[in-house]
């Protein structure tokens, strides 16, 4: 479920963890997309300079196997960095780069993709090297992603699909406080197997709820 321009991608797992705008700023996000910071890890726009380690990352077997296939090449990706930053100037897309703690070039992405006129309903995709998978970079990354989703875009609802075999990215959504809401049978292909997606999605309220912050003691 990672929408590459014509491709689909999910992965990892990982911890819960606080995050905020190092921007000082506040832009419209159609131009600029906020950095935000959170446990060991970064999220930021894409630039042009991530396409080599994106390549390196996404492309190995055990990170595409439960995906459309990425980009073949860095020079696609390349490409692909600017698709994402032409949909995001038209407001119907967003793509933030994974970057850990320590390093200077994305090694994942998370994107949102809207499924309606006014953004109200999106889908979201995201994937991570390998390398990075239980480090708990994941999840810091994707709550950081939700919370600019609920409070900064105007979206109600996120989708996501993935595929049944894939028990990390299930692992992952769930908890996220994602809900399973269907079997789409025989939905994803790869090659010349077709295999089940499972349809997950988290509402606004939902996320707000779960991650409102208790009041304190009233004296």
């Amino acid at each position: 479920m990672l929408n590459l321009p014509s491709t689909r991608t999910i992965d990892m797992p990982v911890d819960l963890a606080a995050s905020y705008v190092v921007d000082d700023v506040q832009s419209d996000w159609r131009e600029t997309v906020p950095v935000i910071a959170a446990a060991g890890v970064t999220l930021r726009a894409l630039r042009a300079s991530d396409a080599p380690t994106l390549h390196a990352m996404l492309t190995t077997e055990e990170v595409a196997r439960f995906i459309t296939p990425p980009p073949t090449t860095v020079e696609g990706f390349e490409k692909f960095i600017a698709w994402t930053h032409r949909r995001q100037a038209e407001g119907s897309y967003v793509c933030f780069g994974i970057v850990p703690a320590g390093c200077t070039h994305a090694v994942g992405i998370i994107q949102l993709r809207a499924l309606d006129g006014a953004f109200t309903l999106a889908e979201w995709g995201f994937a991570i090297g390998s390398s990075f998978w239980g480090t708990g970079i994941f999840q810091a990354a994707a709550r950081a992603a939700l919370e600019f989703a609920f409070t900064t875009l105007p979206v109600h609802r996120i989708e996501a699909r993935v595929v049944g075999e894939n028990l990390r990215g299930r692992g992952a959504l769930a908890k996220l406080g994602a809900v399973c809401e269907a079997v789409m049978r025989q939905s994803f292909r790869r090659g010349d197997v077709r295999m089940d997606q499972m349809l997950w999605s988290i509402t606004r309220e939902t996320w707000m709820f779960a991650n409102a912050t208790p009041a304190g003691p009233i004296h």
